[in-house]
């Protein structure tokens, strides 16, 4: 869906503060390599990983979502009581219920006429929630909508640690847990609003979405670890991306050469350039933050598009397209003009 009313009136991230370096973690996981006879460093020579960020201390999702949401409705120069509609992205969560999304409402005090509500597609969420939002205010609905997410990978990293350091613990296992310790922690908050209540701000277009959901089976996780055939992953991955890139060119008639900047989901060094590569992205056009920052999953579009305009290189006029895929698997690309 093609949209002309919707823009994007606030947009922020936050850096979790601690840095967790690939060399660390190598240092506790020494003796299971030694054993297994692995000198291979996946995560940093190939994955491309030399760090990522942590929480010092308990981060609750919601908490780290509410932090960014508080910087985001700044960013717009709006109350909280003006917000219609909230949507939480995170892959992380409080509890299985209630949903984190209305612990983030309750934190921001959102009016009793905020609809709230999950929306969970692994790393695919935020633009997800994005879509929705902006059809609800392209049909007059509500006039602003908040987008949040909050990352916590900590206990993903303790327990996964934990179980690759047993003595019992297979060459295969240990390859099939690996990713895990690419993820990241990190937070990211957008305000979409009515094009008319932001004159000048950012216009989201819309997007294209396509699945391959036969291979949702790839990568399976859970809060405290998570399982992937990562080479299977990314030649689907890149075959739904060129499909679903290909469907952009019709619906949204993208040109390559004619886009100022692809923000493209951070997994690693590997899948961005196979991305880039299969779909003829310059590499210049494309900021990467996997090796400071690890796979921050639904946040990382958001927060690259965030550090892009903190950098100073969206100019008025320029052409983003987002590009996100997530297990399962789902592809959406989507373009906002700045």
């Amino acid at each position: 869906m093609l949209f002309q009313h919707v823009a994007i009136a606030g947009l922020a991230h936050i850096d979790a503060p601690r840095r967790l370096t690939t060399d660390e973690i190598n240092a506790r996981l020494r003796p299971t390599l030694d054993r297994l006879g692995i000198k291979t460093d996946v995560i940093k020579d190939i994955a491309g990983v030399e760090e990522r960020r942590l929480w010092d201390g308990p981060m609750l999702a919601s908490d780290a979502a509410t932090l960014a949401a508080v910087k985001a409705l700044g960013d717009a120069g709006i109350e909280p009581a003006r917000v219609g509609l909230l949507v939480n992205t995170s892959v992380s969560r409080d509890y299985l219920e209630p949903s984190t999304a209305s612990i983030v409402s309750g934190n921001l005090g959102l009016p009793d006429t905020c609809q709230n509500f999950d929306v969970a597609n692994a790393c695919l969420a935020f633009i997800n929630g994005m879509d929705i939002a902006a059809r609800m205010i392209e049909r007059g609905e509500i006039d602003y909508a908040l987008i949040v997410d909050g990352e916590t990978a900590d206990l993903a990293y303790e327990k996964t640690i934990e179980r690759m350091t047993r003595a019992d613990v297979t060459e295969e296992d240990f390859k099939n847990e690996l990713a895990t310790l690419t993820l990241g922690s990190g937070a990211a908050a957008m305000v979409m609003a009515r094009s008319e209540l932001a004159p000048g701000a950012p216009r989201y277009r819309g997007g294209v979405t396509r699945a391959a959901t036969e291979w949702n089976k790839l990568c399976r996780g859970n809060l405290d670890g998570m399982v992937t055939d990562t080479r299977q992953l990314l030649i689907e991955g890149v075959k739904l991306a060129q499909k679903t890139f290909q469907v952009a060119k019709q619906k949204l008639g993208w040109a390559v050469e004619e886009l100022d900047e692809f923000v493209v989901h951070q997994v690693s060094k590997v899948h961005t350039a196979a991305f880039t590569r299969a779909m003829g992205i310059d590499p210049k056009k494309v900021l990467t933050i996997f090796g400071e920052h690890g796979n921050i999953g639904p946040a990382s579009v958001p927060i690259v598009l965030s550090k892009l305009r903190e950098m100073g290189r969206l100019k008025k006029g320029d052409r983003v397209a987002l590009l996100g895929i997530g297990s399962g698997l789902n592809c959406s690309m989507a373009e906002v003009v700045w």
